[in-house]
């Protein structure tokens, strides 16, 4: 009896998942382990931004505290207070605002255009200026600082915004992405355009960027997280605080006395919002366009 019901069992594993369900239990089980392993330091951090300073520490740890703390939010965001520390992550909060926002339209509009360049429009010597331009991919951004730091000292634009800002609106990825995206587009499409009367820019603008809204959408997200965590660039090229960006703002929380881990993680969790809401928004557009051209067909 036992085992017609076993077999009943696994036949109806066989109709709901095919043949080879067990092989697919057991990945679906190592995957949500693998998230779950992701997931816990960011349900620490949301448990700990709403527990007082001394029960952070606290072992075993709660995950779910018997109290809701939201007076370290109040403080962190608290900008009329007299403390440097509170003006000092809201101000680093508009600036990171305001760096990532434009290097991410910057970048998705210079990727697209170069994209589809490289893509579409036939001129000597494209194919060899591509792949120089993607080798400036194996050289590590370490190794470019000091360079950047000399060019920008000279133009006298070291602790400003635009030391972030005009490299970021620059992104080899994403112009091999979109490069990659216009290729897949059929060159019949572009040709009845131009047929039509349209210009290159016309073309480009109204036919051929409708087309690749996919791959641009995971694009801005992708720059989006780069810019937003940058930790490197702000810490060498914005010495005045007042510029400073969210990542570096952190670092107000920790002093010889000690981390403040329950504002830390207040912050951290205030940090986290706008990369939340663009993942949210664009996941659908992010999984598509970096699957563009995977499959032909």
């Amino acid at each position: 009896m036992n085992r017609t019901k076993r077999t009943g069992f696994d036949t109806a594993l066989k109709r709901r998942f095919g043949r080879d369900y067990k092989a697919k239990i057991v990945f679906t089980v190592l995957i949500g382990a693998i998230a779950l392993t992701m997931t816990v330091p960011i349900l620490w951090m949301l448990s700990a931004s709403m527990k007082k300073a001394l029960d952070v520490t606290k072992l075993p740890i709660d995950w779910i505290p018997d109290y809701f703390y939201p007076d370290n939010y109040v403080e962190v965001w608290n900008i009329g207070g007299k403390a440097r520390r509170n003006y000092h992550f809201a101000l680093a909060y508009f600036n990171s605002l305001k760096v990532t926002l434009t290097c991410v339209a910057g970048a998705v509009l210079t990727s697209t255009m170069t994209g589809y360049a490289f893509a579409k429009i036939k001129f000597r010597g494209r194919n060899v200026l591509f792949l120089l331009y993607l080798a400036t991919m194996m050289i590590p951004s370490q190794i470019t600082i000091i360079p950047k730091f000399v060019i920008f000292d000279a133009l006298k634009l070291v602790g400003s915004h635009k030391t972030l800002i005009l490299p970021g609106i620059f992104s080899i990825t994403g112009t091999f992405l979109m490069r990659q995206c216009f290729m897949q587009i059929p060159d019949e499409i572009r040709e009845s355009a131009r047929v039509d009367g349209a210009s290159e820019f016309r073309t480009w603008l109204q036919v051929m960027v409708p087309m690749a809204k996919s791959s641009m959408a995971s694009l801005a997200i992708i720059i989006f997280l780069w810019t937003w965590n940058d930790y490197l660039n702000p810490l060498v090229f914005l010495p005045n605080w007042r510029l400073q960006t969210i990542p570096l703002a952190l670092n107000s929380f920790v002093s010889e006395a000690g981390t403040e881990y329950h504002l830390m993680m207040a912050a951290a969790s205030s940090a986290l919002i706008p990369m939340f809401v663009m993942f949210i928004i664009g996941q659908k557009q992010l999984i598509k366009g970096i699957t563009a051209g995977a499959v032909k067909g």
